[in-house]
């Protein structure tokens, strides 16, 4: 069974759509929460999202904060300001369906969180320690997560070291996971590497291998999107860089 991947779509939809059709053939889809927030396409991104095959989907930051089970003054005033315009859009049936989310799933023996897995909502892994921090809070061989927007592998090797993985995936790289690990896909819709493409994984439990892909999009039709409405200039701006 192949499993499409997919992290912090942020209202994107012409970059959901891209990667949608770029990953072509798959069986079922775990999304990593985040599905709206910055961007322009809150409704339609959660309506196709809801739509995908064999639909897991949990709840990220932005998700949680729209619901009211964050304070928005804990974002900055930009993530403030897109949220406070997405309250006004956003209808009440995907306002439940984001409020229905959960903030972990375990699926078999992997284990699915927006942040991590001891904050599954809010805490940013970043590097070998945080994610060391975080081996002994799942109890599967593997554990994905979103919210960093960057593409990463952290793997343990030992009770009292870990070899990391980061940011040096290659697009259309495929590998094998041999020990426990935290496996970040990269976000869809605003990546944050310095690569402007939407990031995703399929994972094919056949073979036990996993695929990283990028995907161009078209990212003037998003800025445009973003400007028209009104919401921060900063949310366009950035995805021409991925930052």
């Amino acid at each position: 069974m192949r499993t499409l991947i997919l992290s912090d779509i942020h209202a994107n939809l012409t970059a959901l759509m891209t990667v949608l059709a770029d990953a072509a053939t798959f069986d079922q889809v775990w999304c990593l929460g985040d599905v709206i927030g910055y961007g322009p396409n809150p409704n339609e991104c959660i309506e196709c999202i809801q739509n995908l095959p064999g639909i897991q989907c949990i709840k990220g930051n932005h998700d949680a904060a729209i619901i009211g089970d964050i304070d928005v003054r804990a974002f900055n005033y930009e993530a403030r300001a897109s949220l406070a315009w997405l309250d006004s859009e956003l209808s009440l049936k995907n306002r439940q369906w984001l409020a229905n989310r959960p903030e972990r799933l375990v699926l078999e023996d992997m284990t699915l969180v927006h942040g991590s897995p001891r904050n599954p909502v809010w805490e940013y892994i970043l590097d070998k320690r945080s994610a060391l921090e975080n081996m002994a809070a799942f109890e599967t061989t593997i554990c994905l997560v979103g919210h960093t927007h960057i593409p990463s592998i952290y793997h343990q090797e030992s009770e009292d070291g870990m070899t990391a993985k980061v940011h040096h995936l290659t697009p259309g790289e495929h590998f094998s996971i041999e020990s426990k690990s935290i496996i970040n896909p990269g976000s869809v819709g605003q990546p944050r590497d310095h690569n402007p493409k939407a990031s995703y994984m399929i994972f094919d439990d056949c073979t036990d291998e996993w695929l990283y892909k990028r995907v161009s999009y078209n990212i003037r039709e998003v800025q445009e999107q973003i400007i028209a409405l009104g919401l921060p200039e900063r949310h366009a701006s950035r995805l021409t860089v991925g930052w």
